[in-house]
């Protein structure tokens, strides 16, 4: 069965090589240096063939690094990874994607700056950047959200998502990812991968530009990871296969969009998902699921999160709902899907909007359970409130009182030792009330040691 794409925007990734003093024992693996095929390093003249020459007789000889030496900006179309290949930025030198269409694959979904297919061992490291050049892509900047220029010529891509991506691996396992930095992506990750210390930094204004898509991918640990981007920074979907045994921690979050976000491709399951240290700030959205195509998700955990959630323009979906967990079919005729066993524990947030706890009437939300949960609501932009966002599909925006928590088509619903905090003085002009729900809609809530408080 073919494994699934694992989908870099721009990220600093730790790969698991020996440290530098046993790079020069007997064992260490052999390192081909992209100057001696011919590269310039000069940021000017395409690197193309001196990359992957070198990446071809790194693979030939069963494997090793190869080396883009520092200093040195080192230009290029799409380089296309083999098995047992690591490509080593070292600090102080960049990899930068090319601003043609033509310096890429015919086919839109293979348009990355590195690209990995049907490969095992492969990935990337060293502690340098690998640099998409977003700004060339931007036709019309705008502080609400840059327009961006699209290559939909061939048909096969749509709107202002027919851009370039950074790093991809493709039907391939045993991917290593560390000690990187991917900056400006103009877009936006197999089995058993392992991402960790990357840095991510893509432009705040620029949509589609996630931080890492999980699509399809199983086995998959990121931790130790900083993330600064327009769109969602870490986002599973479930496109052609299930997600299964996924692993976050130790990261630090901020974005225009969701911070954490399955969907809104969700065909297939997602279960066993592990979420736990991880601060989020100036999200327009935190904790979210948009379950639309029929996929159901189940077991997983959310820890120790703090985070801190405020309005955007509307153009972005989300109304800083700290957790927004929804269902419901994507077009009419679709499967709803359903949420279950979902676990949020130790959270705490500051928010310009309240919880929004959504199923939809055959895609329940089941057995959810909140503990140790601190809530803070106040103001502090100046946008519109008093709106859901059901966006994606369903009801798109809807004109809605202010809840703590909104809640709608649950069945099991646990709250113990929550606290939602009202902040006097922002709440001028709200329309709010700590519980809103449908009663016909909801069966099995549980509350204990449950306040809602007003603060100065």
């Amino acid at each position: 069965m073919a494994l699934s794409p694992l989908l870099l925007a721009a990220v600093s990734v730790l790969l698991l090589l020996p440290p530098p003093q046993a790079a020069q024992s007997a064992a260490s693996p052999r390192v081909f240096s992209v100057v001696d095929y011919g590269a310039a390093g000069d940021g000017a003249r395409y690197d193309t063939a001196a990359i992957q020459a070198a990446v071809n007789a790194c693979a030939a000889a069963g494997g090793g690094r190869v080396l883009l030496p520092a200093p040195g900006d080192y230009l290029t179309a799409t380089v296309h990874l083999r098995s047992g290949v690591v490509l080593d930025v070292p600090p102080g030198a960049r990899l930068l994607g090319g601003t043609r269409q033509g310096d890429y694959p015919p086919e839109s979904r293979r348009w990355y700056v590195v690209l990995a297919e049907n490969t095992t061992g492969a990935g990337v490291a060293g502690g340098g950047e690998i640099n998409g050049q977003g700004g060339a892509f931007v036709v019309t900047p705008s502080d609400q959200k840059n327009i961006m220029v699209s290559w939909n010529t061939t048909g096969d891509c749509e709107g202002d998502e027919c851009r370039p991506r950074l790093v991809g691996f493709i039907d391939s396992k045993d991917v290593r990812i560390h000690d990187i930095t991917l900056n400006q992506p103009a877009y936006w990750w197999c089995d058993n991968s392992v991402i960790r210390n990357v840095s991510i930094y893509g432009d705040f204004d620029t949509p589609n530009n996630d931080g890492i898509d999980i699509e399809d991918s199983n086995n998959t640990v990121i931790t130790d990871c900083h993330i600064d981007t327009g769109d969602d920074a870490i986002c599973p979907k479930s496109s052609t296969g299930p997600v299964y045994n996924l692993t976050a921690t130790n990261c630090w979050i901020r974005t225009k969009s969701c911070a954490i976000k399955f969907g809104s491709a969700s065909f297939f399951n997602f279960e066993r998902l592990l979420f736990d240290n991880i601060t989020i700030v100036d999200a327009h959205r935190g904790l979210g699921m948009q379950i639309r195509d029929g996929g159901n998700v189940s077991d997983v955990m959310f820890s120790n999160i703090k985070m801190r959630t405020r309005y955007y323009h509307p153009s972005w979906w989300g109304r800083a709902e700290p957790i927004y967990i929804t269902t419901c079919p994507r077009h009419p005729g679709y499967k709803e899907g359903t949420i279950s066993d979902v676990r949020f524990i130790n959270i705490s947030s500051v928010s310009e909007n309240g919880v929004f706890l959504a199923g939809s009437r055959h895609g329940l939300l089941r057995n959810l359970k909140f503990e140790n949960v601190d809530l803070t609501y106040k103001r502090w932009t100046n946008y519109t409130g008093g709106l859901y966002d059901y966006r994606p599909g369903c009801q798109e925006m809807v004109k809605h009182r202010t809840g703590g928590m909104m809640l709608e088509h649950i069945s099991g619903l646990e709250i113990d030792n929550v606290k939602m905090r009202w902040s006097k003085g922002s709440l001028k002009g709200w329309d709010v009330n700590p519980l809103l729900f449908r009663p016909s809609t909801i069966d099995g809530l549980s509350f204990h040691d449950w306040q809602s408080l007003d603060v100065q």
